[in-house]
Parts: C-alpha cells; sequence; structure tokens
C-alpha cells in the first residue's frame, strides 16, 4: 500500500456513494478505484462515474472481498443501506483477520447502524480486525458550520462566555429510495434518517472548537414523531405509485416529522440546550439545512437555500424534472435558488479530505464509529422519549435492546384527513 496516496473503494453505489465522488474532486491525497453493490449494473454505472469526474481509475468488483483483496485498495467508504450494515461489515472485516486483504482505515457513513445493539456489533467488528475508523457526518464539516463556529468561539464566548442555545434542521420532501420509506429496513422514519445529523451538528456547535466532544454531555432527552404528510390517503397513494406498493403508508407508516431537545451539561457546569428538527414533509425549493447558535452577545444563522445564485424561469420554460439546482429539487420555474457546489457546501468535501488524510497518518479523527455509536445511543433515546411522551434521562435505561416501533412495523399515527 502506497504512503503517499490513498486507494479507496465503496460499499454501494447509490445517491450518497455519487455524492461523495462528487465531493472527491476536492480531495489532493486520494483515488476513488472501486466500487461494490449487490446489483453489479449500479456498481459499474458508480465506477464509470468516478472515471467521468476524473476522481480515480475505478472498476466495479464481483465481492467485498475481492476489493479488500486488492493491494491498490486502502481504504473503504461505507455507503450501502442501513439494512446491509452488519452483513457488509462481516464480510469486510472477514476479509482482513483472515489475511485476505489489508486496509488503513474504514469510514461509515450515517447512521451507523438501525439501533444500539447493531452499532456496537459494527464496532466490535472493526475493532477486531485492528482498523482506523471515521464517521462520516457531512454536515459538521460544512464550511459555513465549521467557520461560524469558530469565529463566535474566538470572538463572541472568548469576550462574553460560551454560547447555550444550538439549533440544527434538515428538511426535504422524502428520500429517493424505497427502502429509506420502509422502517424495518432502514431502522425508523426521518428521525433515523436525518435526526443523526442535526443531533450531532447542535452538539459540535456547543463545543468548544478543538475541545471532545465529551465536554458537553447529553443529560435529558425530549422527543416528538408525527406523520404530518404521507400516511395521508391522497399522499400515501402517490408514493405506494413511486416507490412499489410495498410502501403503504397507511397500514406501515414511518414518521415524516421528529423534533429533539436535548439538555446538555458542560465540563465548566452549564446547562445548554440543542434543538434539532427533521422533515420529510418540507415543501420548498428542495434540501433545506440551517442552523443557529447563540450566547450572550452574538449569533449565527445558517440556511443552505440562502444561496448567493438564483434562476428564474417564466412558465414558458419547460423541460424534464431533475436535481440541477438544489438536492431533492421540488420545482422547475419561477424563482429559484441555486447552490452551485453541493458538495462543498454540504460538507462531503471537507469531511472526505479529512478521513483521507486521517488515513495517510496526517490527522487524527475529528469523528469516530464511537462518536456513531453515541448518536445511535441517541436516537433511540429519543424514539424512546416520543413512544413514552415524557422525557428520559440519557442515556435510557435498556435502550441497548430496545429497538422502535416505526422500525417493528408497529407504529400508528394519529388519524390523518384528505
Amino acid at each position: 500500500m502506497s504512503d503517499k496516496r490513498l486507494g479507496v473503494g465503496f460499499i454501494g453505489s447509490g445517491f450518497n456513494a455519487k455524492f461523495h465522488m462528487l465531493g472527491w474532486k476536492g480531495v489532493r491525497d486520494a483515488d476513488v478505484l472501486g466500487v461494490w453493490s449487490p446489483n453489479a449494473k449500479n456498481a459499474a454505472s458508480a465506477a464509470r462515474y468516478a472515471n467521468d469526474l476524473d476522481v480515480g481509475n475505478a472498476r466495479a468488483y464481483k465481492s467485498i472481498t475481492d476489493m479488500v483483496a486488492d493491494p491498490a485498495i486502502d481504504a473503504i467508504w461505507l455507503t450501502g443501506p442501513n439494512h446491509a450494515r452488519i452483513e457488509n461489515v462481516e464480510e469486510l472485516c472477514d476479509a482482513v483477520v483472515s489475511g485476505k486483504g489489508e486496509l488503513k482505515g474504514i469510514a461509515s457513513e450515517k447512521p451507523l447502524a438501525r439501533n444500539v445493539a447493531e452499532a456496537k456489533e459494527v464496532l466490535r467488528l472493526v475493532k477486531k480486525a485492528g482498523l482506523m475508523h471515521g464517521y462520516l457526518e457531512n454536515q459538521v464539516f460544512a464550511p459555513q458550520v465549521d467557520t461560524g463556529r469558530d469565529l463566535l468561539w474566538a470572538r463572541g464566548a472568548a469576550t462574553t462566555g460560551r454560547p447555550y442555545l444550538a439549533r440544527a434542521a434538515e428538511e426535504h420532501a422524502g428520500p429517493h429510495m424505497p427502502w429509506f420509506w420502509q422502517g424495518p429496513l432502514q431502522g425508523g422514519g426521518v428521525l433515523s434518517d436525518m435526526m443523526c445529523h442535526s443531533a450531532l451538528v447542535v452538539r459540535h456547535l456547543l463545543t468548544k472548537p478543538g475541545a471532545p466532544l465529551s465536554t458537553v454531555q447529553p443529560k435529558r432527552v425530549t422527543a416528538h414523531i408525527a406523520s404530518l404528510k404521507w400516511s395521508r390517503p391522497h399522499y400515501a397513494k402517490q408514493l405506494a405509485k413511486t416507490h412499489g406498493k410495498q410502501i403503504d403508508y397507511r397500514k406501515r407508516p414511518s414518521e415524516d416529522f421528529a423534533s429533539l431537545l436535548i439538555e446538555f451539561e458542560t465540563d465548566d457546569g452549564h446547562t445548554v440546550i440543542g434543538e434539532a428538527s427533521t422533515s420529510w414533509s418540507f415543501v420548498g425549493a428542495g434540501l433545506r439545512l440551517s442552523a443557529e447558535l447563540l450566547g450572550p452577545e452574538y449569533s449565527m444563522q445558517w440556511n443552505s437555500l440562502d444561496a448567493g445564485l438564483k434562476l428564474f424561469f417564466s412558465r414558458e420554460v419547460k423541460g424534464r424534472t431533475g436535481e440541477d439546482l438544489v438536492e431533492k429539487q421540488n420545482a422547475e420555474m419561477g424563482l429559484m435558488p441555486v447552490v452551485a457546489s453541493e458538495a462543498v457546501a454540504y460538507g462531503y468535501e471537507a469531511e472526505d479530505r479529512h478521513f483521507v488524510r486521517c488515513f495517510l497518518g496526517k490527522e487524527k479523527p475529528r469523528l469516530t464509529m464511537d462518536d456513531g455509536l453515541e448518536v445511535v445511543q441517541m436516537l433511540m433515546t429519543a424514539y424512546r422519549s416520543a413512544e413514552e411522551g415524557r422525557t428520559l434521562e440519557y442515556p435510557a435505561r435498556g435502550i441497548e435492546k430496545f429497538v422502535p416501533a416505526v422500525a417493528r412495523g408497529e407504529w400508528r399515527p394519529p388519524k390523518q384527513g384528505k
């Protein structure tokens, strides 16, 4: 294995993998060399995409073991679906432990797993294989979040005191792939899918730059979940038409809205608050990410749709639908914000560059799978809080064995109208 450049293979070939590949244009020390997917055509397509971007001479592999065994592959990015995480990690780690291949590191997309038991098993397997590990949380690496946090702590907190309230939200009209909409496969609904971002972002903002996350400890969690849109009859039919009849939100819904309030205690004796919300029922230009940080004499705000570029299309401009202006784009006419470099704006480029440098021994990981496990513990505590309708101490007792009702296919929201 080369000490100068990192050869990276991807487990997974979908939307998320391609976003990372797009961000790879800003990564100098590594090449995308491999892709594996259970669907060989999808793997080949993703490899061609990487080659077209000129981010590496990528090829599709027949198995995870074959990819790990190739001396050209130094590290793996886990971007496959949640329900395949354990199976994928087992094969990867078995290939390393049995001596079929060597790796410098493994980086996993969010969430680390569908529940605490699975997250602990992922971590156990990776540590047994002796691999350096990273947790891919792009929004923590978003340049607006990183720069705003650093400036507020350096100027505002240094003179008037630490920040005391952070807010974060991620909202769009719903996921691309059918498995996201199925609670047992995905591990839940929007809380599992996207609150992993927002819960970590608020803690990150409240943590002094350079200090570990452990200096801001979650103590109490209050959460709510709801199905606001997609279990209504009209939209449930629309969902089934788009993604298949196996997705029936009249009978087996997942939540499309979630809110979370986390009370933290800091190492210097303060109580600080994180507020987060996520939604698959947001109707706007497209994906909207937002964050705020407030302190005694200062504040910051970020909204990804407050883009510097806007386009206008009249009713006479007609064409195919797409996502060429913003991720999860919902319209093709009117005044439209454009996020010109989404992989940069959302933090993919910076996180990929960081973990490449980590696996090359040039930096220490800012986030590891241990952090990913703690995020899953927070998500499961949130689900349990929502189910029980009360605030819970963190971590909730017995959370290691807890599986949300949504993930069991047993959750039912209040009846909706038309």
